[in-house]
């Protein structure tokens, strides 16, 4: 029996089956058979592949239908990538996976890496049906393409093989990913950025050099990927969870984190993958136009991406269409597109053949996702427990870097008043010193010179004042265009030659000039690229924000953690501990996954720690959509008491996959690239100032006045009620056909929340049942659900300088 019922699919285009199928299928069979992967032996006796095996798979069928277009040959040379790389995984598995063989694992995938080779290279002479297979394609595949092509095909093929390892060990070791981990690490597993990249070989056409590194086209590629691979996971369970013994399955996932039954996870896992599709068409449909607008790329390179968007389309539709169908996987009750056709279709008939059971799911998400009401009375955020291992430092120069840090602050500017505030200005003397992001800085830095942590108070100070600038100056106004041309004025105050910069405009260009110099004098030219390119992640990430909060869209979960890193400005402090060694640590060790998930881990637990704090200040007072409790109360329909409990939870299986890291994998990285000891201590070091970068930050807003609802009211002037009028609501409230009933909800009775030593919760909004997934989160019982877990209220003191 199947281990759940497949839930209603979001299948936005219907499925194409290309012409050339019958030919595929039969070169196919020949290819894999004179490679010799339907004579290669299992370990323990018979055949990884036979001829009726791979007929049942019909990898041919895949490709055709993922690949409506192509020709007879380009089809061909397909559907041979596509044997290759489901006989690598089965091979794998037989060889390595079974019998947890991490050391053979290591080295098969080694020699694999040879058969990519460069111009001028010779490969090896194969062993075994895999590395045949590889040559064979390589040689067949690489003259046709350019050079930015092939590096970026390298990588993706080189992931998909090499992180396997990663599943191997979570195997060895019986460990479950959390979910943060697992859809990041799946992408470089599964193998979907590569699908991605034969995409633009079976389209004929290639991604512009200069749009491949831009946010756009990355979000294009990761949101295939995530739907594909979670696609996959539905359909796959019941063969690699409960018959292969598998652990890397977004069920299971689910399952083992939420406490759930298999049933409700699969229609989480299903929810996820509808929100990474809409995520998908809402880039292609606004980001990609203005892009190709911006870069004023010729014709023939706007149709290229067009046909790369398209591509990726067919795929997603295609590909739901063969896991529908093939004997692979659990698929009994799967819906498949009605009416399959061959060949292209004629423009605007797609919609007319689509049942309206294939566009629900997809209706359903984007109307929850827009319709957050903005300034509702949330109340004060109760907090829980937090899962802190590491203890706090503070460094001796703080009384110091407070003087220095106001007088800073003053110089530049970030107390004058801004034309268009209402305000005056964005801050004034009493909320910096109330902020005091020196104490924060004395903690991440605590053995810093004085001159090293006025520069750490100073970056801080900029950071978080450019993040209220965005949404003060450009976020009320919706001036998108001025918001970005600001951005782009930023650039200038960052030469790489440390040239000179124009007449400042504003506190942060004056700001940026100052902090510039004073830290990327001491750095090469590369290291200044690196750290400029940080700043810029950053102050990009703020454009973001005004986007979604202009269409008042509640962000989708994924984009929401990968972008919240750049917004809280992670990659710049973290930039600068790695540019002190610079020259020392080879450049590829910040890009395997040990390092990337230490970092990325860290990030999480320091940026959800803000969100948490800050709910009431976001939520209530400033109508933000950015929040990650406020991301899962839409995402999961629950209450932000549940929302709280889960987003701890995230927070404390990052943490404790950051221990993991630092005990069990940073040491095995050592001895699998052989480093010395100076390397190695600069790692350690590395780790150990993530451990203060978390505990500073929880400590300091622990402390800090900035988020307690006494200063809220203080500097909002009172209830929300009268600050913000029904007028200005509802310049934040999505307008056209099916919007009026959101325009027409009666307002709340009342707008004050008492406040008081331990403010109540307000009475919360009606909220709507919760779907299939989310009945276990109100049991009394498990991770995240306990009151018992509670730490007490905060307590504003009277003075309002922060928690008594």
């Amino acid at each position: 029996m199947q281990a759940f019922t497949l839930p209603g699919f979001y299948i936005p285009h219907p499925a194409r089956l290309n012409p050339h199928l019958e030919r595929a299928r039969a070169h196919s069979n020949a290819w894999a058979r004179e490679m010799g992967m339907l004579d290669s032996p299992k370990p323990g006796g018979g055949l990884v592949w036979d001829e009726q095996a791979l007929a049942k798979m019909d990898y041919a069928l895949m490709c055709a239908y993922t690949h409506p277009d192509c020709d007879g040959p380009a089809l061909d040379l397909i559907t041979d990538w596509y044997v290759w790389v489901f006989f690598f995984d089965d091979h794998f598995l037989e060889h390595f996976k079974h019998s947890r063989d991490l050391r053979g694992a290591k080295a098969h995938l080694d020699r694999l890496e040879l058969f990519m080779t460069v111009d001028g290279q010779e490969p090896p002479e194969p062993e075994n049906p895999a590395e045949a297979g590889l040559k064979d394609l390589w040689r067949r595949t690489i003259p046709s393409m350019s050079s930015g092509w092939r590096r970026r095909f390298i990588t993706s093929t080189h992931n998909l093989m090499i992180e396997s390892m990663w599943e191997l060990n979570n195997i060895d070791q019986g460990r479950i990913a959390n979910p943060i981990e697992y859809i990041q690490m799946r992408r470089r597993v599964g193998g979907a950025p590569w699908s991605a990249n034969l995409v633009e070989y079976a389209v004929g056409a290639e991604i512009p050099d200069v749009l491949a590194g831009t946010r756009p086209l990355h979000v294009l590629c990761d949101t295939f990927s995530d739907a594909v691979h979670l696609r996959n996971d539905l359909f796959s369970y019941q063969r690699e969870v409960r018959e292969e013994g598998e652990n890397s399955n977004a069920v299971l996932v689910f399952e083992r984190f939420l406490d759930c039954p298999t049933q409700e996870a699969a229609e989480l896992v299903n929810e996820l993958l509808t929100s990474r599709l809409l995520q998908f068409e809402d880039t292609a449909l606004a980001e990609i136009p203005a892009l190709l607008a911006e870069h004023a790329l010729p014709p023939d390179e706007q149709v290229a991406v067009g046909l790369y968007v398209k591509g990726l389309q067919d795929w997603q539709s295609g590909g739901h269409e063969w896991h529908a169908r093939s004997s692979r996987y659990m698929n009994e009750g799967a819906v498949t597109s009605p009416g399959v056709s061959r060949g292209p279709l004629g423009l605007g008939t797609s919609a007319a053949r689509l049942p309206t059971a294939a566009l629900t799911p997809g209706l359903a998400r984007r109307t929850r996702q827009q319709s957050h009401r903005p300034f509702e009375p949330v109340g004060h955020l109760p907090l829980p427990d937090f899962h802190m291992p590491y203890p706090v430092r503070i460094s001796p120069h703080l009384d110091a870097a407070r003087r220095d840090s106001v007088g800073w602050a003053r110089r530049v500017g970030l107390f004058d008043a801004i034309p268009g505030v209402e305000a005056g200005c964005v801050w004034d003397e009493r909320r910096f010193l109330l902020f005091d992001l020196a104490h924060c800085a004395s903690m991440i830095h605590a053995d810093a010179s004085l001159e090293q942590l006025n520069l750490s108070s100073d970056w801080l100070a900029w950071g978080t004042y450019g993040d209220d600038y965005y949404p003060v100056v450009f976020g009320s106004s919706r001036d998108l265009v001025a918001a970005k041309l600001c951005d782009e004025r930023l650039g200038l105050f960052m030469p790489i030659d440390l040239g000179a910069v124009p007449e400042p405009l504003n506190p942060l260009e004056r700001g940026l000039a100052d902090l510039w110099r004073r830290t990327a004098a001491p750095m090469n030219e590369a290291a200044r690229r690196d750290f400029r390119a940080a700043i810029e992640a950053m102050t990009s990430s703020w454009l973001w924000e005004l986007g979604n909060q202009t269409g008042n869209r509640v962000p989708d979960p994924v984009d929401y953690v990968e972008m919240r890193r750049d917004t809280f400005g992670s990659g710049l402090t973290m930039s600068l501990a790695k540019l002190a060694h610079y020259d020392l640590v080879p450049a590829e060790l910040y890009h395997t996954r040990v390092m990337r998930e230490l970092d990325t881990a860290a990030q999480d637990y320091a940026t959800f720690t803000n969100d948490l704090f800050s709910y009431q200040k976001e939520v209530e007072f400033e109508g933000e959509v950015h929040n990650m409790v406020l991301v899962v109360e839409n995402f999961l329909q629950v209450d932000r008491l549940t929302a709280r409990d889960v987003v701890a939870d995230l927070m404390t299986a990052r943490m404790r996959q950051f221990q993991h890291i630092v005990e069990e994998d940073l040491p095995a990285m050592f001895e699998e690239f052989d480093l010395g000891d100076e390397v190695r201590g600069v790692l350690t070091r590395h780790a150990d100032g993530l451990k203060e970068w978390m505990s500073g930050i929880l400590e300091w807003h622990r402390r800090c006045a900035r988020y307690t609802e006494a200063e809220l009211r203080r500097h909002h002037h009172g209830s929300v009620s009268a600050v913000v009028p029904a007028t200005v609501i509802s310049r934040f409230l999505p307008s056209g056909p099916g919007t009026s009933a959101l325009r027409l909800r009666p307002a709340a009775a009342s707008h004050d929340v008492p406040s008081s030593a331990a403010p109540a919760a307000p009475a919360a909004a009606p909220v709507a049942p919760a779907p299939a997934g989310v009945a276990a989160f109100r049991r009394p019982s498990g991770l995240g659900t306990s009151a018992a877990r509670l730490s007490p209220v905060p307590v504003p003191s009277p003075s309002g300088s922060g928690p008594a």
